[in-house]
């Protein structure tokens, strides 16, 4: 094989990295993309507010069940509503945005690394973005966080440019995607540029420069023009409701505060980021010694200022969620690619890979193991079936993943750099095949054929003491939540049918039960 002797004699050509990049890429966000079912809270919440829009005609105020949604603004109901009215109330459909956000991450960085320093640099780059843990995570949910990482990185990258080239088209560029970022998730698409901006032209000794970009006529009238329309139109309708609900408390609140029992000690992110680039752990760990080389390239220097800002930042947030970090993530992923022959040993570059794929295998396992142990019954009941969401067909893939790498492992002479991406491809291959199909089956199938029978009932149903929006968007109805009534339908815990004084069952499977009360001593 001609192409394995040129990777042996240390022969990596641009035109293959670049056909590896288009299939990942391709792969990694888009393949399979609706097979498993939506993930609550957080997917089922934003494709319920979707569906919502088109139930209620109303494509300007997001709701779940009637109810305000002030979580997010209102981009990405926005990008979610064409899909849908695309491709139909799926999957595939609320997931596809993030999907297309995504891939277009990876086009964004790698333009700017070309340009900026190399065509193979910007490649591995590309590949190290699209197949590591955290990016593939949020590239393929059917959430907010894909776009907003665009759009960050689309910002960063063109204040940099516009420090090198001073082009005004540039600099309006750079606030036109600020204005969408306020659209996606608000005030951290100002926030983050304009801090790593700041530190950054100061260490040039150009604050003057920054100010007078910063405070440019036509680029605020740019962002402003793009925000701030919807937050007037949804403040006149939602008055102060809409500034406590999204400002106060998903903003101020989020980062003063743990919400939702989302908290952390500082260390949490220095604890989450190894796990977020995985398979690249080793490579981030030799690229984090090299920050004393910042100081003599500017390039490197904006790119350190960037990762280093976000993940100090986000330390002191009382809310710590795991994807908050990748906001800083797009420098670090360039900053390995930079790296990518400074660690030759190949032992150490592909453990964690090895490692990963060790533990995913032993997964079925494991659930068994834990599943008896677990005191939430509920819990319990979903992980009781790990035979449904662990098949063969799971195992020979990991089992094939374990084999890569140990060839990997003793292919002496291919380049260690590339044989990590190779690994990044095969694990990008297992989450998407294996590991994200499996994790729906356990968490989310119950749910999902509960809402089937529900959608056959032409009543209402009341979700009681369980919180999935999912169920609406399967079942395509408003659930209310509260104390069901004799005669009501009931979306609940299968240990909570106890306190029931009469019921019959409609649907149940592994903790999730579906069932009409009946009167008081009616016969189930």
């Amino acid at each position: 094989m001609n192409w394995l002797n040129e990777w042996r004699a240390g022969r990596i050509q641009d035109r293959q990295l670049l056909l590896l990049l288009l299939l990942i890429t391709a792969l990694a966000f888009f393949y399979g993309l609706g097979g498993a079912p939506l993930f609550d809270l957080d997917e089922g919440a934003f494709s319920e507010a979707t569906r919502q829009m088109f139930v209620r005609g109303d494509f300007i105020s997001p709701y779940v069940n009637n109810q305000p949604r002030f979580d997010k603004p209102i981009l990405i109901y926005w990008l979610q509503a064409p899909s849908v009215w695309l491709f139909g109330v799926n999957e595939f459909a609320f997931r596809f945005p993030s999907a297309l956000a995504a891939a277009l991450w990876v086009a964004v960085v790698y333009r700017f690394v070309a340009q900026k320093m190399d065509r193979t640099t910007a490649l591995v780059a590309g590949i190290i973005i699209a197949t590591s843990l955290g990016v593939l995570g949020i590239g393929r949910a059917a959430t907010a966080d894909a776009v907003l990482n665009l759009l960050i990185a689309a910002t960063m990258l063109d204040i940099f440019r516009y420090y090198q080239e001073r082009r005004s088209v540039v600099l309006y560029r750079a606030f036109l995607w600020m204005g969408l970022g306020i659209l996606t998730k608000g005030p951290v698409a100002i926030l983050i540029p304009l801090a790593v901006s700041l530190m950054f032209f100061v260490s040039r000794r150009e604050f003057v420069t920054w100010l007078k970009a910063v405070f440019n006529p036509v680029g605020l009238t740019i962002m402003l023009a793009v925000a701030l329309p919807w937050y007037v139109i949804q403040y006149g309708r939602e008055g102060d409701a809409f500034i406590q609900g999204f400002f106060f408390k998903h903003n101020l609140e989020r980062f003063n505060s743990p919400m939702e029992n989302h908290g952390g000690g500082l260390f949490y992110y220095a604890l989450v980021i190894p796990l977020m680039v995985l398979p690249y752990t080793t490579l981030l760990l030799a690229t984090l010694g090299r920050i004393r080389e910042a100081l003599r390239d500017e390039r490197l220097l904006f790119l350190w200022l960037w990762f280093l800002f976000v993940f100090i930042f986000f330390s002191f947030s009382g809310t710590k969620l795991p994807h908050y970090v990748l906001y800083g993530l797009t420098p670090m992923f360039i900053l390995m690619a930079v790296y990518r022959e400074r660690v030759r040993g190949r032992v150490l570059l592909l453990l964690p890979a090895l490692l990963f794929f060790l533990l995913l295998f032993f997964v079925p396992e494991i659930v068994a193991w834990i599943q008896p142990r677990v005191k939430d019954s509920y819990v319990a009941a979903l992980l009781s079936a790990p035979g449904e969401a662990f098949g063969m067909g799971y195992r020979i893939m990991l089992g094939v993943a374990v084999a890569i790498v140990l060839f990997l492992l003793a292919e002496g002479r291919i380049p260690a750099w590339f044989k990590l991406l190779l690994a990044g491809c095969t694990s990008a291959v297992v989450f998407v095949a294996a590991l994200t199909p499996a994790a729906g089956i356990l968490q989310q199938a119950p749910i999902k054929q509960a809402a089937l029978v529900a959608r056959q009932l032409d009543e209402p149903v009341i979700m009681w003491r369980l919180n999935t929006p999912s169920f609406n968007v399967y079942s395509g109805k408003i659930t209310e939540h509260r104390d069901p009534q004799a005669g009501e339908v009931v979306l609940t815990k299968t240990r909570h049918l106890a306190e029931l004084p009469a019921y019959r069952l409609l649907y149940e499977q592994r903790g999730v039960a579906l069932a009409r009360v009946l009167p008081v001593g009616a016969r189930q």
